[in-house]
């Protein structure tokens, strides 16, 4: 039998659960199915070709089906990429001759010289109105035809699949890892949670749920199984009433509530009465919801049930008949008057709330007494504030430049970005250290004890995942802020999206920048060729989906940052389309092969946001001059129509110049302080592999580690987040 959630155990973990099967002589198979897969980028581990070759060849053969078409959609295999220019990147022409033929054709056709010739008359003519413009004029077979086959090369991306235990028994680990996570899960985590909370309602439970959006999941899977809910504050409640409505469970969103039924309108009053009747003080929480508890209340007629009178009064507050001063208004009052030690005093009491305050407090202070009793409170609280709350902190007392006028960027939730002059006044230089001194010192109490740890260095400048929600869903994407090699001579970005109901043109383009941030060019539907570059030609529809493709030689790259961006010039948005994906590949140079090959495929994401830019990664030529990439994950707002590069690059390279001078907190903070108390570590050369258990810290889990191993890799980064 076939588990419904083994897909999510290989694209989550990179292990394929134990097939259900007859042993036999699946050697054979085993080995075909290696041979597949490596065709695509990816391959067996030792240990799993041992576990499968045991097993009959028609159970082998069925896992390898299912894993395929699993793996082909994580690298983006799974669809059908063709290109406007069939020999790209060769023969691309000339932009302004390019579209000197289009207008040749379109003059040829009888059915289109009137209308261009009237366009020309008036002196512009619409390339969108010509019929051998935007459209694919060959098949998919044609361009397979027109080229060679890709020559393997050393350097193809390989990812090493592994052996997991029972399919039951990776769905409750994956369950109980998403549930558990110290930090927010993006769009795809939480919708994965969703669909595994269900399956596992009955199952064994994670000992904690932190992150209350990953809460509000499971309670929807506790309510329709009966279980109790997981509530101790009335926004769990609105949560659980947004899940309900398939709407918004950060809150972020507003959503329209739906009608509920009469048991799980007692359920939810009951977890109301039971959270105020406790702790009176946290009807406090409605007034930052206000409107969407009247719209609760809409729903669950409080005024049906008197045995909940503590419920009650969470919609009274709402409506304004009951007053419930909230915590921030008391500070604001102390803050007010000026009392930045009774405002420290107060905050001890929601620690969290105390940490995100600091800069403020530090800033409000006017004496060092003042700034010492903020200190002092800080060291009070930092045990029970979350871990990702102090990495958080951590890392922006590190960026918190000491003098006025450098730039602040903000990202909001959905990826939108913008950047400001930092006018505040500096921290105190002495209550700065003393800070990071309490937060590093908090941190490395919370870490576990490493035994071997082993480190491949690749990781160390991977950003630490403190929200799931600064990385898009994809196969090796990296948390916002990170830095990763780039090792190739050759570099390809793909977009691919296939509309759902209307007509819908995404444009790839690639903006050069020099070391200063100005424009050096572009490679863009308007700039066909540059030095170094080719790009694959605009395609302006896309019923049965659209690829493009932007080539580059990196040695020939003028200018010191590139930046791909996907403009959406008309049509659906991101989050409108049925599929909408962007991608880089990694060549060598004396590499032939398609357009698109899977092997070559270094990162694919899912594009999924608000906005009509989107800027996923920047790539940066270092001072020793190897080109890295810098991950981004940002939307721009953009345009309603006609989104292009030229118009965009001026923003563009404020948000690059802001991201790429921030310095976020990175797995080599963690693993620094992690080494202290490490038995042994060892830098990891790609070859050896210590004999014993380790922990192992890196962007693929090495073939052969000891089974009793800790493995962090991407996949899994937020195990390294302390609680």
């Amino acid at each position: 039998m076939i588990h419904p959630f083994e897909r999510l155990v290989v694209r989550h973990t990179h292990r394929i659960p134990l097939p259900h099967g007859p042993l036999g002589q699946g050697g054979a198979a085993a080995r075909r199915f290696d041979a597949a897969l490596m065709s695509v980028g990816f391959k067996l581990s030792s240990a799993l070709l041992e576990r499968l070759a045991g097993l009959s060849e028609e159970t082998v053969l069925d896992t390898a089906a299912r894993t395929l078409d699993t793996v082909r959609e994580m690298v983006g295999d799974h669809v059908r990429h063709n290109v406007y220019f069939v020999d790209f990147p060769a023969n691309v022409p000339d932009t302004a001759e390019f579209w000197e033929r289009c207008v040749a054709e379109a003059l040829a056709d009888e059915a289109s010289r009137e209308g261009t010739l009237a366009q020309l008359r008036t002196g512009v003519v619409d390339l969108l109105t010509l019929p051998s413009y935007g459209n694919y004029r060959h098949t998919h077979a044609e361009i397979l035809a027109a080229h060679e086959e890709l020559i393997a090369s050393a350097g193809d991306r390989v990812t090493v699949l592994h052996p997991g235990g029972t399919p039951d028994e990776e769905v409750s680990a994956l369950y109980l890892a998403l549930a558990g996570s110290t930090t927010p899960l993006g769009e795809e985590g939480l919708r994965d949670l969703s669909a595994l909370a269900g399956h596992c309602a009955d199952g064994l439970q994670p000992g904690a749920i932190p992150v209350r959006e990953n809460r509000a999941v499971v309670n929807l899977a506790r309510l329709r199984a009966g279980a109790d809910l997981l509530v101790d504050t009335v926004t769990d409640v609105l949560r659980l009433a947004c899940a309900l409505s398939d709407g918004d469970v950060t809150l972020v969103e507003p959503t329209r509530l739906r009608s509920l039924s009469r048991p799980v309108r007692r359920a939810l009053l009951a977890s109301l009465d039971a959270v105020v009747a406790a702790a009176p003080a946290k009807l406090s929480d409605v007034t930052a919801h206000r409107e969407a508890f009247k719209r609760l209340g809409e729903r669950l007629h409080p005024h049906e049930y008197p045995r909940w009178p503590h419920a009650a009064r969470v919609f009274a507050v709402a409506r304004g008949e009951e007053e419930a001063r909230s915590f921030d208004s008391r500070v604001e009052q102390l803050l007010g008057v000026d009392d930045v030690t009774g405002a420290a005093r107060l905050l001890t009491a929601a620690p969290g709330r105390l940490l995100r305050s600091l800069d403020r407090l530090l800033r409000a202070c006017r004496t060092q007494d003042e700034r010492d009793a903020v200190v002092a409170a800080v060291e009070q609280s930092v045990p029970q504030v979350a871990g990702r709350v102090l990495l958080a902190v951590r890392e922006h007392f590190h960026n918190r430049a000491e003098e006025v006028g450098g730039r602040r960027v903000f990202v909001n939730r959905q990826g939108r970005a913008w950047v400001a002059t930092d006018d505040r006044a500096p921290v105190p230089a002495r209550e700065r250290e003393r800070l990071l001194g309490v937060l590093d010192a908090e941190t490395r109490r919370r870490l576990p004890r490493a035994g071997h740890l082993l480190i491949d260095p690749d990781v160390l400048d991977v950003a630490l995942p403190l929200s799931g929600r600064a990385t898009a869903a994809g196969l090796g994407v990296l948390p916002r802020g990170s830095l990763s090699p780039v090792d190739g001579e050759l570099l390809r970005f793909f977009v691919h999206w296939k509309q759902t109901s209307r007509s819908t043109d995404y444009d790839l383009s690639a903006l050069m920048l020099d070391a200063s941030y100005e424009t050096v060019s572009w490679l863009s539907f308007t700039a066909l060729t540059d030095v170094g570059g080719e790009h694959s030609g605009d395609i302006t529809d896309a019923p049965d989906g659209a690829s493009e493709f932007i080539n580059l030689r990196l040695d020939a790259v003028r200018g010191a940052f590139i930046v791909p961006q996907v403009n959406i010039y008309s049509g659906e948005g991101f989050e409108e389309t049925e599929e909408s994906l962007f991608g880089f590949m990694l060549r060598d140079a004396e590499q032939e092969g398609r357009p698109f090959e899977a092997r070559t495929v270094r990162m694919k994401s899912e594009l999924r946001g608000p906005g009509r830019v989107a800027l996923p990664l920047a790539f940066v030529r270092g001072d020793d001059g190897r080109w890295r990439a810098k991950w981004l994950h940002l939307y721009l707002r953009g345009n309603p129509n006609a989104n292009r590069v030229e118009g965009n690059r001026v923003s563009v390279a404020v948000l690059v110049r802001a991201l790429v001078e921030r310095e976020p907190l990175t797995v080599r903070y963690l693993t620094g302080l992690m080494a202290e108390g490490a038995g042994a570590v060892t830098v990891w050369d790609g070859t050896t592999v210590p004999q014993g258990p380790v922990t192992y810290i890196g962007l693929e889990r090495p073939d052969g580690l000891h089974p009793d191993s800790l493995v962090v890799t991407p996949e899994n980064l937020r195990a390294l987040i302390p609680g």
